[in-house]
């Protein structure tokens, strides 16, 4: 079969979309499959300094990447900071990548593979399976708009109508909709859809790439941290919905233990400002890091004694943050501050892997991380379980046989 994936991110960039189209993409190749990727310009999480000659120039590029053929267009990259520019910068991306997928040379693909968000994305994948053939299978990790409502980010009542209505619209003229967790899938159900279209894929993991490893390693020599400390780190973007605020305060109420060390690694519109509040509350015992490189991601993860996995009270919609199966993967302790009506927790308990407690509450924050780090033998328990949760439930290799199998299934009816 041919596959189309279309994805805002993709390598070298780093982040959980980039991944999991890669991750996917490849293993597909490997097992035979022709793969093509319509993808952008590296431009977000990303080391510029680093970047490869060969993005700098030019409006398109092709290139081969671990088997897949990668069609990349450059975009216009509008300020992510301000919502109104980075919401139309959506929308015009949305087009330029139809217009590259749609002057692309080959066979037509038997389906075209959309991650979203962003929604409008989703526009592009409908409008090229309409004209060039193919199932059009809509992933969606996040439930736009409604995460932005929830946030009070998008708050204008027309406009909030207007995306409502275009995510019916993409919703109901895709053959299939894939949703990362089983309370997505209600949720979107709700939207009117047809649960026939309706199927849940967990995010996967390479668990060859991610697995468990020793705490005292070079990402600790590296960073000066002994092995007697014990490292409690957050790593991804660092947003809005991330509510790191909470863990600042849960590292100001174990300011009086100067064995934890916070570790906040990676970047985003609100680091800025976290870093000035660290500063101002003299938080000694936290860290700040920028976004580690793939190949080291790992390494941090082995480094950490608990791996944090926070949410802000706000988000309502049930999501399941990949760093948490990456975290499970690693054979690391989670300790989570999300919604506890979400699948996050579930995941959590089922798999035996950690501890979740309330958002926006410091001292409930801090009281699970005190009691890993007095209970070593409960904190190495939950990472070993976590680990076999994951591969039996999370590998990339499961992922990508249920694409395989979806698609083969409707393309069969």
């Amino acid at each position: 079969m041919k596959f189309r994936l279309v994805s805002s991110y993709f390598p070298p960039e780093n982040g959980s979309a980039s991944h999991l189209f890669y991750e996917i993409g490849s293993k597909l190749a490997s097992w035979g499959h022709e793969v093509e990727v319509l993808t952008g310009f590296p431009s977000y999480h990303v080391d510029r300094n680093r970047l490869d000659p060969k993005y700098r120039k030019g409006l398109i590029f092709e290139e081969e990447m671990a088997g897949m053929r990668v069609l990349r267009v450059r975009t216009l990259c509008l300020p992510r900071g301000v919502h109104v520019l980075r919401g139309l910068d959506q929308f015009i991306s949305a087009f330029i990548f139809f217009i590259r997928g749609l002057l692309a040379k080959g066979e037509s693909p038997d389906a075209t593979l959309v991650y979203s968000p962003p929604l409008p994305l989703g526009l592009a994948g409908w409008a090229l399976s309409k004209l060039k053939g193919g199932l059009f299978i809509l992933n969606v990790q996040d439930l736009f708009p409604q995460s932005a409502i929830d946030l009070g980010v998008l708050k204008n009542p027309w406009l909030i109508g207007g995306l409502r209505r275009l995510e019916r619209f993409i919703y109901r003229r895709a053959d299939l909709v894939t949703v990362h967790s089983v309370g997505n899938s209600r949720t979107i159900e709700r939207c009117g859809i047809d649960p026939e279209k309706l199927h849940v894929v967990h995010n996967g993991v390479d668990m060859d790439r991610i697995q468990p490893g020793p705490r005292v390693n070079g990402f600790r020599r590296d960073f000066g941290i002994g092995a007697e400390t014990f490292v409690v780190s957050f790593a991804g973007v660092i947003g809005h919905s991330q509510d790191l605020e909470t863990v600042l305060g849960a590292a100001r109420n174990l300011s009086d233990k100067p064995d934890i060390l916070f570790l906040i690694v990676g970047d985003g519109v609100d680091k800025a400002r976290l870093e000035s509040q660290a500063g101002a509350l003299g938080l000694s015992n936290v860290r700040f890091l920028p976004m580690q490189p793939k190949e080291k991601y790992p390494r941090l993860l082995h480094a950490s004694d608990v791996c944090l996995v926070t949410l802000s009270k706000e988000v309502k919609t049930p999501v399941v943050p990949s760093k948490l199966l990456s975290i499970m993967a690693a054979g690391r302790a989670a300790v989570a501050a999300v919604p506890l009506e979400g699948d996050a927790p579930q995941i959590i308990r089922r798999a035996g892997c950690g501890l979740a407690v309330a958002p926006g509450e410091p001292q409930e924050l801090a009281d699970a991380i005190l009691k890993c780090r007095q209970d070593r033998v409960l904190t190495e328990a939950y990472g070993a379980s976590g680990r076999d949760y994951a591969v039996r439930y999370f590998s990339i290799e499961y992922c990508a046989r249920e694409y395989e199998r979806l698609i083969t299934r409707i393309g069969d009816r």
